[in-house]
């Protein structure tokens, strides 16, 4: 029901009543359809380049969120620049949201970041000014557990290795229950890498992280690197489009994506930009989005070189059979399957970021 048909209905309920019961019930009536709707909190863990970027400003533009805190990582590139970038992203949308600096190497492996993409400075090396404003003094990890348990519902975005999400989670492993979603970009299921024949840049930087945030029993919702591949890749066309629009943010959405437009091309022989974080942010907003998916236990290779990172996704629910169950053990006693999605309407994703760079 619109606010205006909500609002009549309410006043002809009033109207029906006695004098004495209509004047009260119409002041409620109207004090009832000028509340505002309350805004869904997000938290977002971020290691910012150039899709991170973009996926900040749709959270930032989106009338139905508010993005409570901003998380950094060592992921992409070094923590610090992530904060930056972070930083200088949320001063394009006008936001003063607090962004926390967090971990600056995954648990137990040296930090390997994905400049050949994105550039050394994870923007596409455009000289971008410095932001204006400081990271928040507390940790990313204090910030996360902080903000999930002062905000129930709180829906949390991971664009990034999971470092942050389970240092905190290690730290006060409670705050799994807590949290409404925690939509994941990362991972490759039933598909292959873009880092590694077997496995997608999030995973493979940080397993250890990645396989405790799994187990941990948070409501995982995955959106693989598959999603962002063919049809949602901004072709040039596309990309025309976002230029026409002749604004700030659009033209910044492209220019710091120039690097990694060419970095695609050269991986994988497609024309276009291919926005993983994006359009995680994208589901996350509108769930209604995805067309299929299903839900499946989901664990993470931590000690073959191989495989290192693969998102082993149980999509045939054989983990729990005898031959299987002790190498699943630790999975399975989570008891919380993850949602695995397959496939998006891409127009309405691209309508979805066409909407936030206008």
């Amino acid at each position: 029901m619109s606010f205006e048909i909500r609002k009549q209905f309410l006043r002809r309920q009033a109207a029906s009543l006695p004098r004495c019961h209509a004047n009260f019930h119409a002041a409620l009536a109207i004090q009832f359809v000028i509340l505002p709707r309350v805004k869904r909190p997000f938290l977002i863990d971020t290691d910012t380049a150039s899709d991170d970027a973009v996926a900040l400003i749709m959270a930032l533009r989106s009338p139905q969120i508010q993005v409570v805190a901003i998380t950094t990582v060592a992921g992409n590139v070094d923590v610090h620049q992530a904060t930056r970038n972070a930083l200088y992203t949320a001063e394009l949308c006008g936001s003063n949201v607090p962004v926390f600096a967090g971990a600056e190497q995954p648990l137990r492996r040296a930090h390997a970041n994905a400049s050949w993409f994105h550039g050394r400075d994870g923007l596409g090396d455009h000289g971008y000014p410095p932001p204006r404003r400081a990271p928040e003094k507390q940790s990313a990890v204090d910030a996360i557990i902080d903000s999930v348990e002062s905000n129930p519902g709180l829906e949390m975005v991971t664009l990034a290795p999971l470092t942050n999400i389970a240092l905190a989670l290690e730290k006060k492993p409670g705050i799994a229950k807590k949290v409404n979603r925690c939509v994941v970009m990362g991972g490759a299921p039933c598909c292959e890498g873009n880092v590694t024949p077997a496995a997608e840049y999030n995973i493979w930087c940080d397993p250890e992280a990645a396989r405790i945030v799994m187990r941990s029993g948070l409501p995982i919702e995955l959106v693989g690197w598959h999603l962002c591949r063919g049809e949602a890749v901004l072709h040039p066309s596309d990309i025309q489009q976002v230029l026409s629009f002749a604004t700030g943010l659009a033209k910044f959405a492209i220019e710091c994506n120039s690097h990694a437009q060419a970095a695609f091309f050269k991986q994988s022989g497609e024309h276009g930009i291919s926005l993983p974080d994006p359009v995680a942010m994208a589901v996350a907003l509108d769930p209604s989005m995805v067309t299929s998916q299903s839900q499946h236990f989901v664990d993470v290779e931590t000690e073959s070189e191989l495989t290192r990172g693969m998102t082993v996704v149980d999509r045939l629910n054989v983990a729990q059979d005898q031959r299987n169950r002790d190498v699943w053990s630790a999975t399975l006693a989570a008891g919380q399957k993850a949602k695995v999605f397959w496939t998006i309407d891409n127009a309405r994703w691209k309508q979805a970021l066409y909407a936030a760079l206008k």
